[in-house]
């Protein structure tokens, strides 16, 4: 099974700690029935004897064995927990922008909720199954020494029955993994319901549509694979009973007549199967959520093996403000594919030299490659082919991460954390009402320790904490996409009249996504694309922080 395989390469000594106290505990219990049944065929009577002290004795053991196995259980499982979702986000993390734009948030928000929760859920049962699976061991064992026949008898029974219950689940657990796998669409449609719901409220016929063409149907699948897939778990536990009342009926009626017996043992028999169907109608019933769980770590490791095949370097250091002079981007060519089925759009070849201290303009038509270019230049994306190097350093995967150090980005699907993470220093709160005040934003937000006070805000106005972040990173290379599209015009005009020369005065390079071809006259360069290429590349004036000397080293 692949949550037991998982708990032991977790922690081997936890879980062994645990499955021994907990065969302790379930030999115990099956102890105490065979003491109970000796006691109920004893002549004389049992107070003040030996049968006492063993009673008293099994029930201290069963009882301390059983918390001592739950606890370390409890203690392993919510650390395996841990471990999945630590290991899911960081996997995350270390994987290329363009492979995680290929899975979808869907898929990955669906592995990071229902299937984590799912395996919680089963791991949580692992105690009481193992209490109640050593249980049962020790009813067998009560059996066996009451009588090697009954032994081969229970042999056979249970033989058939794992026989049938196995073939049962495994068919269940195909209509899950089908399930689990229409699932993933199932997120998809709930991401569009959450974020298109402007539009879906907007478009009556639209939303109509959705419901009925996308979310009813998708849920529906879902639904039917689900319960065909614990059909076969209802199945197994209704066989799993009816073998055990099969097993009673035959000690009670046909053994008797095969082997000598006695009354005494009978009973014996019976008391014992009948003690045993509690725990094994538990193991039964809990057979589900743990088929969920081998489910679930199926589709995180398919996860996490997609994710290994495309893992980037985490270590690097901040650069140096004044550390680069040319960063020049030379045949790079990049595909792109917005989805597993879609068209691929290819970028470039395109040759671009970017210099310190200007503020270049990437111009063009929707859809000409502008934000592909920004996450090339930036380092989101690797290029299949051709160079990226800044001072004539080669940036490839061992040194991607430093690289990206040099910029502070906002895109135009940008997010806003509410605490200021990474930027801890004395005076960040004190730095920050000062760019908020030059943002005018000291109405609508406070910075106490690092932390926004709020982000219910409208776009304009999240897009200026966003650059307010930008501000107190202070690396060499700020990119704004769009910046200025959710902008008032008159904000929209302090930002290319203003902020922009500001910066620029500080020694940053800025770098602009833009349309507002009425505020072009503020680039010192203007980068036009079309279709992929770069069809124009126009030098308006020298950059700023760069000056004539600069400018001679290009060739």
């Amino acid at each position: 099974m692949e949550l037991i395989r998982f708990l032991l390469r977790t922690s081997g000594r936890r879980m062994a700690i645990a499955i021994v106290t907990g065969m302790v505990s379930g030999v115990s219990s099956a102890g105490l029935i065979a003491l109970i049944s000796r006691s109920l065929h004893q002549q004389e009577s049992p107070a003040g004897g030996w049968l006492v002290a063993g009673f008293v004795g099994l029930v201290l053991v069963a009882l301390a064995t059983s918390i001592v196995s739950q606890l370390v259980l409890v203690r392993l499982s919510q650390g395996a927990v841990y471990q999945i979702r630590v290991r899911l986000v960081r996997q995350i993390l270390n994987s290329e922008l363009s492979r995680l734009e290929q899975l979808g948030s869907p898929r990955l928000m669906a592995s990071l909720t229902q299937d984590v929760h799912a395996i919680t859920d089963a791991i949580e049962r692992i105690p009481f199954v193992c209490i109640d699976l050593a249980t049962a061991v020790g009813c067998l064992a009560y059996i066996t020494w009451l009588s090697w026949a009954g032994l081969a008898l229970m042999v056979a029974l249970c033989s058939l029955a794992g026989f049938t219950c196995i073939r049962f689940v495994r068919w269940g657990e195909r209509w899950l993994m089908r399930a689990r796998d229409e699932e993933d669409h199932l997120f998809r449609h709930f991401r569009s319901t959450t974020e298109g719901i402007k539009e879906l409220k907007l478009h009556q016929r639209r939303r109509m549509a959705f419901l009925d063409e996308q979310v009813e149907p998708t849920a529906q699948h879902f639904r039917d694979l689900s319960i065909r897939g614990l059909n076969w778990f209802a199945v197994s536990s209704s066989v799993g009973k009816l073998i055990f009342f099969v097993a009673a009926g035959i000690i009670l009626f046909a053994l008797p007549q095969l082997v000598a017996s006695s009354r005494e043992l009978i009973s014996s028999y019976i008391l014992t199967f009948t003690f045993m169907m509690l725990p094994v109608d538990n193991i039964v019933n809990n057979l589900p959520y743990l088929s969920r769980s081998n489910v679930a770590l199926r589709k995180i490791n398919a996860l996490g093996l997609s994710l290994s095949l495309h893992p980037e370097p985490l270590a690097g250091s901040e650069p140096q403000q004044e550390a680069w002079r040319v960063l020049r981007l030379d045949g790079v060519v990049y595909p792109y594919r917005s989805g597993e089925d879609e068209d691929t759009f290819t970028l470039g070849p395109l040759d671009l030299t970017i210099r310190r201290g200007e503020v270049l303009f990437l111009i063009g038509g929707n859809g000409s490659g502008k934000s592909t270019l920004a996450k090339l230049i930036t380092g989101l994306y690797a290029p299949e082919r051709g160079e990226v190097r800044i001072d004539g350093l080669l940036i490839d995967d061992a040194n991607r991460e430093w690289y990206r150090q040099h910029f502070s980005a906002v895109f135009a699907d940008f997010h806003l954390f509410e605490q200021l993470l990474g930027l801890e220093h004395r005076q960040l709160d004190r730095q920050a009402a000062h760019y908020l005040h030059k943002l005018r934003l000291t109405q609508k937000v406070r910075v106490e320790n690092g932390r926004l006070s709020t982000l219910e805000l409208s776009q304009g106005q999240r897009k200026r904490l966003a650059l307010l972040t930008a501000y107190l990173e202070d690396r060499p290379i700020c990119l704004f996409d769009e910046w200025a599209a959710d902008q008032d015009p008159l904000f929209k005009d302090l930002f290319y009249r203003e902020i922009l020369p500001d910066l620029q005065s500080k020694g940053k390079t800025v770098i602009v996504i833009s349309h507002d071809d009425r505020y072009f006259d503020s680039a010192d360069r203007l980068v036009k694309l079309e279709e992929g290429r770069i069809l124009s590349d126009t030098s308006r004036r020298p950059p700023h922080g760069g000056g004539p000397a600069l400018m001679s080293e290009i060739p």
